[in-house]
This record gives C-alpha cells, structure tokens and sequence, in this order.
C-alpha cells in the first residue's frame, strides 16, 4: 500500500522512518539545533490547497515528532526549507540532494545554512528515510 505524499499518514510513517535509521541516528548525535520544518507550496490542481507544513521536531539522532502543520505554524522553525512539489517529489526521489537544492535555489532556506551545512550527512539520511517510506505522488 502506498501513502500520499504530504498527508499525516505518510508524514507519520516517515517520522517512523527517521527514528528507524541507525545511520541518521549516527549521523545526527550533534543535532542540537532544533526542529526542522519542511514546507510544500500550494498547489491546487493536484489538490495542495494551501501550503503544507512537515515539522520535524530533531534533536541528537532522533524524531521526537513529525507531524503535518500549516505554513504559519512551519515558520515558527528554527529551519524552515520551501519548495514546489515538484522539488519535493524530485528529493524523495533522490534525483535533487537537499543541499543542492537550496543551493541552486529549488528549495528556499530560511535559517543559518553554515549549520545545514555541517549537517549535509544529516541531511542524506534524512532523505534516505524518506525512500523508505512507501509513496503516492498526488500528480501521478
């Protein structure tokens, strides 16, 4: 059975995923820099309303919560990353790294990119994570 991608099953299934990966576990022992939130635009012809929230609450390896929330909410983050579904599909997918998508400016950072940066391994087994997660995309 696959899950829609960004519904709370599948954010819930993919919080489940995080806490399921030694290597993120490894990788993010240092994280002590507070929740992330992930933010997909609207996008109503594939039936995105409004803007979807992803909060990640991270903290030394863990997920102490996923949980979808709304744009205003997202901000609310110490990191907040923006990007079109497409983007989104596309990281999931593993064809666009997260660094190199706020680098090239598919996706919009907003909080300290020198921390994101050391975290780039962080960040790889975050996505690992979300390959794991058994998906639907909306436009498919």
């Amino acid at each position: 059975m696959t899950i829609p991608f960004p519904s709370r099953e599948w954010v819930k299934a993919y919080g489940a995923a995080i806490n399921a990966s030694e290597s993120y576990r490894v990788a993010s022992t240092e994280w002590t820099h507070g929740a992330v939130a992930l933010v997909v635009n609207r996008q109503p012809e594939i039936g995105i309303a409004e803007p979807v929230g992803i909060w990640l609450d991270l903290d030394r390896g863990a997920c102490r919560e996923a949980k979808v929330v709304s744009q205003s909410e997202a901000e609310q983050a110490p990191f907040v990353i923006t990007g079109d579904y497409g983007q989104w599909k596309r990281v999931i997918r593993q064809e666009l790294g997260p660094i190199a998508g706020i680098m090239q400016r598919k996706l919009a950072l907003k909080g300290s990119l020198p921390i994101v940066v050391r975290f780039v391994k962080s960040a790889e087994e975050l996505v690992q994570a979300a390959t794991r997660v058994p998906t639907r995309f909306l436009d498919e």
